[in-house]
């Protein structure tokens, strides 16, 4: 722009010339940087960085090819970059077909796990969602990538912090991390349309129940030892229950503990 006002101002065609030319440039200079942001070079990843071969080799070999049909979820996870949610150290290992361990004790869930889940929910990208246990805040990023407001909870006061800075750094606007107990639930935003659980408690927490909308789906693991995740939908006549397949998840935990 200043070479532009400067040929302005000197008033001969030579500078006005070479204003014109160097004010095209940045013009040129400005679209492509416009474009590499728009492809992906900003914060948040949509699949032009260093990792979308391993992410999208995930989806193919790890979800489309055991039966995960959802194109929102498929969408999703094909954009979300899981490893901007791990450990550095970790990285290179984000998208392995496995959990990772992200500190306190606890993990991100296995690509699969995460793919099934959502799925599980059937949801149609306008929903509340109630998450327990944001734990690196992976599953509320692939949720908010389908188009749903998430309401994420998690115990460990550093995993909810980094979580939420990460997720505000990825510019995951419609999640909301918030430290506490995931047994009593969220009930100031309740009900839910669906509820989504990230750990095993022994059984289904009542106040999670009462929250779910009616007509609404939790996927939650439980158990001790043996783990069974399971999709529960709220219905006039009572909770339906149908067993989804087995699973090895960490234990939920309260703030008693």
């Amino acid at each position: 722009m200043g070479t532009e006002r400067d040929g302005a101002v000197r008033g001969d065609g030579k500078a006005r010339g070479s204003g014109v030319r160097r004010g095209a440039v940045g013009a040129i200079v400005a679209v492509v940087l416009a474009l590499l942001t728009g492809c992906g070079m900003g914060s948040r990843s949509n699949g032009s960085d260093s990792y979308e071969a391993a992410r999208l080799r995930m989806v193919e070999t790890q979800l489309r090819a055991r039966g995960i049909a959802d194109p929102k979820v498929l969408r999703a996870m094909e954009t979300v970059p899981r490893h901007e949610l791990v450990p550095e150290s970790l990285r290179d290992a984000a998208y392995d077909d496995r959990p990772l361990p992200i500190g306190a004790g606890q993990t991100i869930s296995q690509p699969y796990i995460v793919a099934a889940m959502s799925e599980a929910l059937a949801l149609s990208g306008d929903e509340r969602v109630l998450e327990i246990g944001t734990g690196s805040g992976y599953q509320a990023a692939v949720l908010a990538e389908m188009g749903v407001r998430v309401y994420s909870i998690e115990l460990v006061p550093e995993l909810a912090e980094r979580a939420r800075r990460d997720l505000t750094r990825l510019g995951y606007e419609g999640v909301e991390v918030r430290q506490g107990d995931g047994y009593r639930g969220w009930p100031e935003h309740a009900p839910f349309d669906a509820i989504i659980v990230t750990a095993a408690p022994e059984e289904v927490p009542p106040a999670l129940v009462e929250q779910l909308a009616m007509g609404g789906r939790m996927a939650i693991p439980v158990g001790t030892y043996s783990q069974d995740l399971v999709l529960l939908r709220k219905r006039p006549e009572g909770i339906e229950r149908r067993l989804l397949m087995p699973v090895r998840f960490v234990p939920m935990r309260s703030e008693s503990e």
